[in-house]
This record gives C-alpha cells, sequence and structure tokens, in this order.
C-alpha cells in the first residue's frame, strides 16, 4: 500500500481515478445502501460531484445544526436529493448543560472531567498527566478549574454526529465522509489505521482522505463547480459551526470572529453578549494570558 505522503504527491487526475475507484468499491460492497454526509462546504461539495459522477441517485445529508453561515444554507438549498436533518438539542441548550466549546476539544473535555469527576485516579490523571505527561490540562487552562464557566466538547457528538447516527440506524445506509488527512494529526492516525474504506468498526468511507485542500480547490475551478460564496470572503478558509471557538485563540487577526463581526454583525452579537463567549473571551484574556479580539476587523476586508 502507498504511504500517505506517496498519494498526497499524486497529481489531480492520477488522485480522481483513485477516489472513484474508492467510492465504487464502498458503493458496491453496501449494494448502494450509500450516502454523503454533506456539510455544505467546498470538501463535502467535491465529494458529492465526484460520488454523483458515478452514482447519481446517491442522496446527501445535511445536518441543519442552526450553526451554519447563512450562506451555507443558502448553497445546501439549491442541491438536488438532500436529506436535512435537526439535532434534538440546540446550541443554548447544549451549551447550558455541557459548556461552551473552546481551547480545543482534548483539553475542554479533560477540563469538563476534572471539574464533575468523582474518581481521584481520574483526576489525577488530569492534573498531572499519564506517560511522558500525556493527558492532563494543560498549565495554561487550569483556571478554569477553579471558575464557573462551563467548556465541553460534547457540542459535535450532540448537533451534528448524533443526528447521522440515527439516520444510519434508520435507514442502513453508510456514510461517505469529506474529511482530509492533512487537516489533522488525528486524522492522518486515522489513515494510517483504516485507510480511505473502513469496514469494521465504525463504518465509513472517506475517499478524499488523501487530497489537500490546494487539490479541492484546483477540482472545482477545473469542473467550474458551483460552491458556497462565503468562501469568498477574505480570510475564511473553513466553514464549520459559526459559534465554535476552538482553535481561537491560536489565529491571527483577524480571526473567525472578528470577521463575522463585519460579515454578520447580528449573529456575532447574538454570540458574544446572548451565548457568553464574551465573558469566556474576557476570562481567557485575564487569566490564561490570552489576547483574543472579538471586534476589530481591517476595515477593507474583502466581502464577496
Amino acid at each position: 500500500m502507498n504511504s500517505l505522503q506517496q498519494l498526497q504527491a499524486l497529481d489531480l487526475e492520477t488522485k480522481i481515478m483513485k477516489t472513484k475507484a474508492r467510492i465504487r468499491e464502498w458503493y458496491y460492497h453496501f449494494g448502494g445502501q450509500v450516502y454523503v454526509a454533506f456539510s455544505g462546504g467546498k470538501d463535502s461539495t467535491v465529494l458529492l460531484d465526484l460520488v454523483r459522477s458515478e452514482f447519481p441517485e446517491v442522496p446527501a445529508v445535511f445536518v441543519n445544526t442552526g450553526l451554519e453561515y447563512p450562506e451555507i444554507v443558502e448553497f445546501v438549498k439549491t442541491i438536488d436529493n438532500v436529506v436535512e436533518l435537526k439535532p434534538k438539542m440546540n446550541f443554548t441548550e447544549v451549551i447550558k448543560k455541557y459548556g461552551y466549546p473552546v481551547i480545543s476539544k482534548e483539553q475542554s473535555y479533560y477540563i469538563y472531567q476534572a471539574k464533575n469527576t468523582k474518581s481521584k485516579k481520574l483526576l489525577n490523571l488530569r492534573m498531572n498527566g499519564g506517560t511522558k505527561g500525556s493527558f492532563k490540562i494543560s498549565e495554561k487552562w487550569k483556571p478554569f478549574l477553579s471558575s464557573d464557566i462551563k467548556v465541553h466538547s460534547n457540542c459535535c457528538n450532540v448537533m451534528k454526529k448524533n443526528p447521522f447516527k440515527l439516520y444510519d440506524k434508520k435507514t442502513g445506509r453508510k456514510p461517505f465522509i469529506g474529511t482530509m488527512a492533512s487537516e489533522s494529526q488525528l486524522r492522518k492516525q486515522q489513515w494510517n489505521k483504516y485507510g480511505c474504506n473502513s469496514f469494521e468498526g465504525k463504518q465509513m468511507s472517506k475517499p478524499l482522505s488523501f487530497w489537500t485542500e490546494k487539490d479541492i480547490w484546483m477540482y472545482i475551478k477545473s469542473k467550474n463547480l458551483p460552491y458556497s460564496k462565503i468562501y469568498d470572503v477574505e480570510g475564511i478558509s473553513r466553514t464549520g459551526c459559526m459559534f465554535c471557538a476552538f482553535g481561537l485563540h491560536m489565529e491571527q487577526s483577524p480571526n473567525r470572529f472578528q470577521i463575522m463581526n463585519k460579515t454578520h454583525p447580528q449573529i456575532h452579537k447574538y454570540c458574544v453578549e446572548n451565548l457568553g463567549l464574551g465573558e469566556m473571551v474576557d476570562f481567557m484574556n485575564k487569566n490564561c494570558k490570552c489576547s483574543i479580539n472579538l471586534y476589530e476587523a481591517p476595515e477593507q476586508l474583502k466581502l464577496y
């Protein structure tokens, strides 16, 4: 089997050929009982086009969480044969019950555990770490432990993954997912373990795993493929949930919320003032040595 680096170095036409082979393998293995997990973003847009170039009848499944950019929802409405799902809880209910998605999935989960566990062993692990200091809360974020601010990583499970799981169980269909190994170390590890098509355990196909973001845009341009106009806003390269703050402290200015303040000021105001992001960031700036700015963005920020 070729290494991930070898596959990533291939030209686009060869990648398309290999991806279509994996799509056909997945489709025929499950007798056509498959679907595309469609977010409305550029990656899943390319994936949907590739899948339907082979099998036009395959449905796209979109989870409307209420957290998508309005431009994403508008774009999804232009696509045929889309099944729309909705989560059982809204975002306000999620952050009230679990906490706000901030810092990272790993660290926010560790903080939640440390603040709520009755296990001395688990608390010691989160405070001091295991082998080579892993599995611990970073010193930078330990001020959260003595605050009443709730953080958690469960938002994605409740808002996105659970609706897909229910759909899978109800229909028996198996998903195509448009993620790439280049996006994170975890996804690289998953590719090394399962490859593109995972037929055991969590059954899912990720036929774009060895693509890069450059490949995605090359494909879109070469096929003149329509995509959401939100990508034409300067500074926006990813279009996940608008209110998510994972990794915000690592972004250079203008960060996603500074851009949002200019492009979607009413949504920005609701998030910062009503959902508590402003209070969260104030705490992080004061107690965790962060310097996050939620408001100021360049005057000449390029819009659509």
